[in-house]
């Protein structure tokens, strides 16, 4: 029997609710920003994340679905939102646009990891960028997109987690002071940190194997290496979360896993599955247009998966709105009154009224239990009777009242009774 590829899943129509009102709520609040959304191909070329995204970290060594088209050209699924979004940027121009531009997107994203609650190997990110601007009120606009977000979707004890991980003037003599500190400590940490030892010293902080931690909560910080830029940035950056009033951790571990990021990176929190837990990531990357091929161009962002939020809402006991179902059936008797009855069906709908008819030869008796089952308000019953005179019975299913109408008049009545019309 065929199953759903590991790492993937169904969403289900009882599920449909959830992802509907969660993009709904995306799209208002981003344009209460004045985002503005960009779809970008499925695919790219390989090297636009080996690039971008770094050659060294587990994205491009590990997790990326990549293969050669027929043409024998190098592709991959998208691993990530943010390369791509700035290959736009790059190639179409926008940097001719007021600055900064700001995009948001929403689609799947394809990662060759562990599945684990809320993370799939595909699954659905929705994501933000601001792209050159290098003002720290910038980083709080992007955070604040976030925030209000999760706090619009009925999200609990939100907090930030930020670091900086300063930019390539001071990183590096940060890094050669964590290397000398790791040096001290090589037979204490895991085999995957041994070896970013050599090709990706940062993310030693961010490693969560258990006999690792010891090691990192004593390791050096690098907001005590920080030049004097990226210093004055960070702490523009938190006195606006201050006299924002949001809460905010500074973690010295949080660097991220992605090498584009430069000065501001951060976390949203919030009370879900089980404890707290990170439903939103991003950070500042005004190396990576460079990178590219292009001037030099600020950038932040941040991504965030649509599953991961919505079993958050789940687990919190967040309730939607429900996709709301046809409140009309037509019920009818005879083959004469089923040809009728799929025509009045076909107008209701034409007049945005939602209508259900029964298929197959089902008896009156069976036509309105299944209306029951669907909680119709309204039954409108054609017979014999009703084709004679051009008329349909029209039965309010709470009430049990009926009456007779004309064929011709049931659109406008049912209009009126729903409250589409005064």
């Amino acid at each position: 029997m065929y199953k759903a590829p590991r790492g993937t899943q169904d969403i289900l129509p009882e599920d449909q609710s959830y992802w509907r009102y969660v993009c709904q709520r995306i799209h208002h609040v981003c344009q209460l920003y004045d985002y503005r959304q960009i779809d970008t191909p499925i695919f790219e070329g390989t090297s636009l994340y080996v690039r971008g995204v770094g050659e060294t970290t587990d994205i491009v060594e590990k997790e990326m679905y990549s293969f050669e088209d027929k043409g024998g050209q190098p592709i991959t699924l998208r691993p990530e939102f943010t390369a791509g979004v700035v290959r736009a940027y790059l190639e179409h121009g926008m940097r001719t646009l007021p600055q900064p531009v700001k995009l948001y997107s929403m689609g799947p994203i394809f990662r060759y990891e562990r599945p684990q609650a809320g993370r799939y190997r595909q699954h659905t990110q929705f994501n933000v960028e601001a792209i050159g601007e290098s003002d720290p009120a910038v980083d709080v606009e992007v955070m604040s997109v976030a925030w209000q977000l999760f706090q619009d979707l009925g999200f609990k004890d939100l907090s930030f987690q930020v670091n900086s991980t300063g930019c390539p003037r001071c990183r590096p003599d940060y890094l050669k002071c964590l290397l000398g500190y790791y040096e001290g400590h090589t037979g204490e940490i895991c085999r995957d940190c041994q070896r970013r030892l050599g090709r990706n010293p940062l993310r030693l902080l961010d490693c969560k194997v258990d006999q690792c931690q010891p090691v990192i909560i004593s390791a050096p910080r690098i907001r005590e290496h920080l030049c004097d830029e990226c210093q004055k940035h960070f702490e523009t950056l938190l006195g606006y979360l201050d006299m924002l009033g949001w809460p905010y951790e500074i973690s010295h571990r949080l660097v991220r896993g992605i090498d584009y990021y430069t000065k501001t990176v951060f976390e949203v929190f919030a009370a879900g599955i089980g404890a707290q837990n990170a439903v939103c990531g991003g950070g500042r990357y005004d190396g990576l247009m460079e990178q590219l091929g292009g001037p030099s161009t600020p950038g932040i962002g941040f991504g965030s998966g649509i599953e991961r939020i919505i079993l958050t809402m789940k687990h919190a006991g967040v309730e939607v709105p429900v996709v709301p179902s046809p409140r009309v059936m037509v019920i009818h008797a005879g083959q004469d009154a089923k040809r009728v009855a799929l025509k009045l069906a076909a107008d209701l709908r034409f007049a945005d009224i939602g209508a259900l008819v029964s298929f197959g030869d089902r008896s009156l008796k069976a036509q309105f239990r299944q209306a029951n089952n669907a909680e119709i308000s309204y039954a409108l019953i054609l017979g014999q009777d009703e084709l004679t005179t051009e008329q349909v019975t029209l039965r309010d299913m709470g009430s049990g009242e009926q009456i007779r109408i004309g064929l011709a008049k049931i659109v406008p009545e049912l209009q009126r009774r729903l409250g589409q019309v005064d």
